[in-house]
């Protein structure tokens, strides 16, 4: 049975995982979300006005009530700049499985902090949450994406052929990867990072 903990703040090597706050619209704006570079690999188009912004970060907001809403802004402990986001979303209570995406801005990208973020909360997922399983996908044509994930220790599963369509109306195949809790405990007995509760 997954334990449902909200989303507390986690703090990693470099990285603060954190609620996401209404201060934060207009570094979400500029950092990833109005960037056609980062939304090319969203389903969502790029924001075209910060409006759109402050509206998607209220809904986000609102759901921190919900002890199941794992959603984070990931922060540089260096200079406390908000670089992206990462969540646990689509929980299954039948099998306690669970999907992650995460977003980090063009100018942050092939510095690890994309898989320094995924790592957190992959390890948070199966040591304090009890989930079974985490998986992701990619588009095949952004194996960037893949990179992280291999290096968060999951592997791919297969290919879904146009899995998803862009906001371009483009379809594309999406490369799937999961990990087992029993798999990576295996390998992780102790919890690799410090969660500090909100």
């Amino acid at each position: 049975m997954i334990n449902f903990m909200g989303t507390p703040k986690i703090e990693t090597r470099r990285l603060i995982l954190r609620q996401l706050v209404p201060k934060d619209t207009q570094k979400i704006f500029d950092n990833w979300l109005s960037d056609e570079r980062v939304s090319d690999n969203r389903v969502n188009p790029a924001h075209k006005h910060v409006s759109e912004t402050k509206e998607r970060l209220a809904r986000i907001i609102a759901e921190y009530e919900s002890k199941e809403h794992c959603y984070w802004g990931i922060e540089l402990k260096v200079d406390g700049e908000l670089i992206g986001e990462i969540d646990l979303y689509d929980f299954d209570r039948t099998t306690d499985n669970s999907e992650v995406s995460y977003s980090v801005g063009y100018k942050w990208w092939n510095q690890g902090y994309g898989s320094e973020a995924l790592k957190a909360v992959v390890d948070f997922g199966f040591h304090y949450m009890n989930i079974h399983k985490i998986s992701a996908a990619h588009n095949t044509d952004n194996p960037a994406s893949g990179r992280v994930m291999v290096k968060a220790g999951m592997v791919q599963e297969g290919i879904v052929r146009h899995m998803i369509r862009n906001a371009k109306n483009q379809y594309k195949d999406c490369a799937i990867y999961g990990i087992l809790r029993e798999d990576y405990i295996r390998f992780n007995d102790t919890a690799k990072i410090r969660v500090i509760e909100t």
